[in-house]
């Protein structure tokens, strides 16, 4: 799947990130849709993670990258939304399992349990795998929709 536009949303514990993913991402030609936040003052998660994954869910964006402290707040709103299937990865291989087997949509960050640097692998490593089909396309198709 060409990747040409991706949404992106998170509270202030992952705003430290964002920034430098924001960099990535454009430096592959990606498109990013910043749904912020845009400084470390406390926020609600859920308010910048409904607009990445309505992106996602409406076919604005092709992917979404969610940040928060552990990843789980995030991914749990993102993948309340239809179509959505966010996971929280904390290391490369979980990224591209998550994308060949699982079809991931959304990557869930938990920044406060990974270096950026490790972050930024974790984004290429998700950005780079492909869906394999197959047994998994029939697995993922038992994941209901709303």
């Amino acid at each position: 799947m060409e990747i040409k536009t991706l949404a992106i949303g998170c509270d202030h514990a992952g705003f430290p990130y964002k920034e430098s993913i924001i960099d990535l991402l454009r430096s592959r030609g990606i498109e990013v849709l910043d749904f912020g936040t845009n400084s470390p003052d406390s926020v609600d998660y859920a308010d910048f993670v409904h607009p990445v994954a309505e992106q996602v869910e409406k076919g604005r964006a092709e992917l979404g990258i969610v940040l928060c402290g552990s990843g789980n707040g995030v991914a749990m709103t993102a993948n309340k939304h239809s179509g959505i299937r966010a996971a929280v990865c904390w290391d490369e291989e979980l990224a591209r399992l998550a994308r060949s087997h699982n079809d991931a949509n959304v990557l869930s960050l938990p920044v406060r349990f990974i270096a950026e640097d490790l972050a930024l692998a974790i984004v290429e490593a998700f950005l780079d795998a492909e869906f394999e089909g197959g047994r998994h396309a029939r697995r993922v198709a038992k994941i209901p929709l709303k």
